[in-house]
C-alpha cells in the first residue's frame, strides 16, 4: 500500500521534471557580435559626444544571448574620448533581446579614424569585433558656412539656367544695346547757349 502511494507521488514528479528540461533553452556553442547601430559613425568634436553604439550578441542560430557580459574598449590615445567616468573601458550585461548599448562617450579634440574594441563573454564562449568610427575637428566648416556654400551653389545654377534659356533659339548676333532715351532743354537758364538734344 505504501509502495503504491509512493510510486503515484513520484511518477509525477519525475514527468514534470522531463517537461521542463525539454522546455530549457539549450546552451549557445558558439557567440557572435553583432553591430547594430555605430559601425562608420561620424562623431563631431564641437558636440563632444559620440553617437550610440549598439551591439547584439548571438548564438551558433542567430537567436539573442541574454546575460552575456560586453566590454567596449576605446583606442589609448589619438582620436577618441572617455567614457562619463574617465575611463577607457566600460563593462555592460546584455539584455533580453542580447543587446548591449556602449555608454555615452566623452570625445577629445583629436579628429580622424578610431576602433572601438568589443568583446562578449558568456558560459565559458567568447567573441570579438570591431567598430570603426571617425571624429570631425572643430575646426571644420560650420554648418553655417555650409549653408552659406549651398546657398551660392544654388543662386549659380539659377543664374545659369536663366542665361540657357535666353541663349536658346537665338542668333548668333549678339542682341543690340538699348540707346538711351532722348533728353531736351536747357541747361543754365535762358541765354546760357547750353542745350541738349538727341545725338545727331
Amino acid at each position: 500500500m505504501l509502495s503504491r502511494s509512493l510510486r503515484s507521488l513520484v511518477v509525477p514528479i519525475v514527468l514534470a521534471s522531463m517537461v521542463l528540461t525539454a522546455q530549457e533553452p539549450q546552451a549557445p556553442r558558439k557567440l557572435n557580435l553583432v553591430i547594430v547601430e555605430g559601425e562608420g559613425a561620424i562623431n563631431n568634436v564641437k558636440l563632444r559626444t559620440a553617437r550610440e553604439t549598439i551591439v547584439q550578441v548571438e548564438d551558433e542560430n542567430h537567436k539573442p544571448v541574454a546575460g552575456a557580459v560586453v566590454v567596449f574598449l576605446l583606442p589609448g590615445n589619438g582620436p577618441g574620448g572617455t567614457f562619463v567616468n574617465g575611463s577607457k573601458s566600460a563593462t555592460i550585461v546584455a539584455d533580453s533581446n542580447g543587446r548591449a548599448v556602449m555608454p555615452r562617450v566623452q570625445l577629445n579634440s583629436t579628429g580622424g579614424k578610431f576602433e572601438i574594441k568589443v568583446h562578449a563573454s558568456h558560459q565559458g564562449l567568447e567573441a570579438d569585433a570591431s567598430i570603426a568610427q571617425s571624429t570631425v575637428a572643430a575646426g571644420g566648416l560650420s554648418t553655417g558656412a555650409i549653408i552659406g556654400i549651398v546657398a551660392a551653389v544654388a543662386a549659380a545654377g539659377a543664374v545659369a539656367a536663366v542665361v540657357a534659356t535666353r541663349s536658346k533659339g537665338s542668333s548668333s548676333t549678339p542682341p543690340p544695346v538699348p540707346t538711351p532715351p532722348s533728353v531736351s532743354g536747357t541747361i543754365g537758364g535762358a541765354g546760357s547757349g547750353i542745350v541738349i538734344g538727341p545725338p545727331h
